[in-house]
């Protein structure tokens, strides 16, 4: 997806991120059981739709990291759209999201859920495919730590979005309450959690 996907309202891209693929490139010789695409060369692919996501905006948002301004850890968020913004929680899960909107307008979209695309069945059958639930096992799947952080969701950097020409039925998409942003006083009542 180009600069310009994501240089537009955050919950508009929210939405259309929902059927697109989430994709990671591992070297050769980074390569272990699970990751299953081979495309061209002798790198590996990960592939996986994503199903689940959830938009922070703006400065004032109290849900979002960006509300207690522009910081070493958040000055992504004020940065270009299309670049990751990579986060530690717990001391052990890295959280992915993908930087919306205008420079400087902290904005972002946090992938929460991917439906990824197994090896084929033992028999011949079509490809088994198994959803990766929460953030942190999103990136612990496709093995992302702060090394993206900052950089351009591209083919260059090892991690970028796809389109893969799956339209979603508008009607299919459900929304809801961001998760565990109960502190964030009336922002967490936001319907800023979209999923399928």
């Amino acid at each position: 997806m180009s600069q310009k996907f994501f240089n537009r309202p955050t919950l508009i891209v929210a939405k259309d991120l929902l059927g697109k693929f989430l994709v990671r490139r591992f070297p050769k010789n980074a390569y272990r059981r699970g990751q299953n695409k081979t495309r061209t060369g002798t790198d590996k692919f990960l592939t996986g739709m994503i199903m689940e996501v959830e938009a922070y905006i703006g400065p004032y948002d109290k849900a979002s990291h960006a509300s207690r301004g522009k910081t070493e850890r958040t000055k992504v968020m004020f940065g270009k759209p299309g670049h990751w913004y990579v986060y530690l929680i717990y001391g052990m899960y890295y959280c992915l999201n993908i930087v919306t909107e205008k420079e400087n307008y902290p904005a972002a979209i946090l992938i929460r859920s991917v439906l990824v695309e197994g090896p084929a069945s033992p028999k011949g059958g079509r490809a088994l495919q198994r959803g990766v639930y929460g953030p942190g096992r999103v990136s612990k799947c496709f093995k992302i730590d702060k090394r993206f952080n900052e950089k351009p969701a591209s083919i260059k950097t090892g991690l970028w979005i796809e389109n893969g020409n799956i339209k979603i039925n508008p009607r299919l998409i459900k929304r809801g309450k961001r998760i565990g942003v109960d502190y964030a006083g009336k922002w967490k009542n936001k319907l800023w959690r979209f999923y399928i």
